[in-house]
């Protein structure tokens, strides 16, 4: 992913309103990301925890969701579960339930599209082997990680079409 500017962040967004764009909080260590080995942006809100963001290249725009991380019993740590955009196993609660608004009509009645992904949205470091589940026990893939890396993009874009179409 091409390093991008907090003013092509706000103004990605496609499933929330100009005014909640530019009040989210952007990652503290923005300006360190490894843009090189991100094939999207995604982080938390630092400012409300129940707030993520996803920004990633489709075609040749930036397009931005906001997400909604869903509350749901804690996990013990010998849960295990899986993203569904990286395939990484995550013990503890490290996978979550994150909604996202449709856009267009279907957004304005409510509909939401959810999806489990991880808590930390780091899937671009897991498939490429930059950060490990402390869950371990990876699974055993005959992929190479080029391979890896367009399972996510595939993922990635069949997510993002259920929540524009």
């Amino acid at each position: 992913m091409r390093a991008i500017t907090e003013s092509d962040i706000r103004t990605s967004f496609v499933n929330c309103s100009k005014g909640e764009a530019k009040r989210l909080g952007l990652p503290k260590d923005f300006d360190e990301r490894p843009w090189d080995d991100l094939d999207f942006l995604g982080w938390r809100d630092p400012g409300a925890p129940g707030r993520s963001y996803l920004v990633t290249e489709s075609g040749d725009r930036l397009v931005g969701i906001a997400l909604r991380v869903t509350s749901g019993g804690g996990r013990g740590f010998t849960t295990r579960s899986m993203c569904s955009l990286c395939l990484t196993t995550r013990s503890g609660g490290g996978v979550s339930l994150m909604t996202a608004r449709r856009t267009g009509e279907a957004g304005r009645q409510g509909n939401t599209v959810g999806q489990y992904l991880c808590g930390d949205l780091d899937c671009s470091l897991y498939v490429r082997g930059r950060k490990e589940s402390v869950a371990g026990g990876a699974m055993e893939e005959s992929l190479t990680p080029d391979e890896k890396v367009a399972r996510l993009h595939a993922n990635l874009d069949a997510f993002l079409a259920k929540i524009t179409q």
